[in-house]
Formats: C-alpha cells, structure tokens, sequence
C-alpha cells in the first residue's frame, strides 16, 4: 500500500475510534515504528493529535446535540455512572454539579439527602433538590440553552468564592491525556475554576465520550481525578486512562445498576 493511502486509512481508524498504537499496528500488520512515523506525519498536518501511547481525533466542532437529544441519549449508561457517582457523596459532603443530563441524574440520586450542600451551574437540578430539603448554591451567570447551564464571569467569579469537597463535572469528550473537550471556551474554563475550588474530581461520562475530541476547547486534567464511565466501554478505550499514574478509572456494570434501581 503507497504511503499516501496508508496513512489516509490510519487517519480513517483512528477517526473511527482505534487510538493506541499497539491496535493500529495489530489492524494494519505493520510494525510499530512504521505506525508510529506515520501518527507523527498525521500529528505534523493537523489531521490527528498525538497522545501518549498513540493518538486522539481532531477537534471538529461537530454539531451539539439539543436538551432533549442529551435526555434521550443513552439513559440507562447514565443511570448506572450516577448510581456509582452517589456512593462517593458522603454526609456532611458539599459537592459541585456540573451542567449536563448526567450530573442531572445524580441530583436525583441525591434527592432529600438533607446533609449534603450541592453547588451547582446546572438549572436542571436546583427544583428537585430543593424541593426535597436539600440545600442548594446556585452558580450565576449567562445561561446556555443547550445543557441549561450557567457559564461566563459572574460564574467564575462566584466560584472563586467557595470550595467543595467533591466536583462531578460532566464533557462533550474526554481524552487521557489532554482532558475534557467542550464546545465553548467558557465551559472549559468554568471546569478549570471548579476543579481548582475541589478537594476531589471526578468526571462522569459514557462509553462513547472516551477518546473522543469532538470539540475545540479544553480543560486540562492536571491533578488527581476519577473517571466514571460505563461498562460498553473498550480496553483499548481505558488503557490510556490506566496508564495515567493520575487517574482512577471505573466503569460500571449498566445491568447491574439497574436491579439495584428496581429492587
């Protein structure tokens, strides 16, 4: 195969999904060098970004899906990350929220637990934990219609005002090692300042968010952190995550989750 249409096909896999080099070398019979001179030449045209242990799409600015898209979207994956999401809210615990349907689903996990303050940029929460006795911070700011989130200066001016003992933060993507991807410089920042205002990280997202550099702007992961993620995930999906001396991984059984809602 010329050079030219093998490296067209590598760009195609790892849009596709297969990102770590040890994969790519499988898929295409090649050794690693030759894998490796190829990500490099992709990497030097801006076609792909190279990671350690192989590499991450491009950021995109692919299309964002709607309130009600993110709400129909995978509902027992996010279920089962929130039923694991609860077990580290402790009582006595202040906890961040961020914006998005499955730090959603965690609010509804913590419903009436009265000894937990939740702070939060996300309006879809506040009318459920409120309403069952829970204390609640609202974060001020610009609202985005798309995740009915609150973003921008007075955001990150409230934020620099408070600290919390665990932030749950929620992204468009999420890749080892460059950190979460969204679609606006004022939600990256926003995680930025909460992660800064944390005594703990941790970051909820499906199967299909892992490796993914779907969008443009990011949020570097610079400390210790705990991705919480669902059971569709791949290894070669989470071996760039356990590679990180940084991260604690879990993904979590969705069947699982799901007796343990129904009994």
């Amino acid at each position: 195969m010329k050079v030219t249409k093998r490296r067209e096909a590598m760009l195609q896999a790892v849009l596709g999904g297969m990102t770590d080099v040890a994969t790519l070398c499988e898929h295409f019979g090649m050794s690693e060098a030759t894998v490796r001179r190829d990500l490099r030449a992709l990497a030097s045209d801006n076609r792909i970004l190279r990671t350690y242990g192989g590499a991450a799409a491009v950021g995109s600015h692919e299309r964002e899906p709607s309130l009600e898209e993110r709400r129909i979207s995978s509902p027992e994956q996010k279920q089962a990350i929130a039923q694991a999401a609860s077990e580290f809210v402790e009582d006595g615990d202040t906890v961040f929220l961020d914006g998005g349907t499955t730090t959603a689903e965690l609010a509804r996990l913590l419903a009436g637990r009265t000894s937990v303050h939740v702070v939060t940029n996300n309006l879809l929460v506040v009318s459920p934990l409120v309403s069952s006795g829970v204390q609640v911070t609202v974060i001020g700011g610009d609202v985005r219609s798309s995740s009915m989130s609150t973003l921008g200066p007075l955001a990150q001016i409230a934020l620099s005002r408070v600290s919390v003992d665990k932030a749950f933060l929620g992204a468009d993507g999420v890749v080892a090692e460059l950190g979460l991807c969204e679609a606006s410089s004022d939600q990256s920042y926003l995680k930025e300042c909460v992660m800064r205002q944390a005594a703990q990280v941790f970051v909820l997202v499906t199967a299909d968010k892992l490796g993914r550099a779907s969008q443009q702007h990011w949020t570097p992961l610079e400390r210790d952190w705990t991705l919480i993620t669902d059971d569709a995930a791949q290894r070669e999906q989470l071996e760039p995550f356990n590679a990180q001396e940084r991260v604690r991984v879990r993904a979590v059984s969705v069947a699982g989750s799901l007796q343990i809602q129904q009994r």
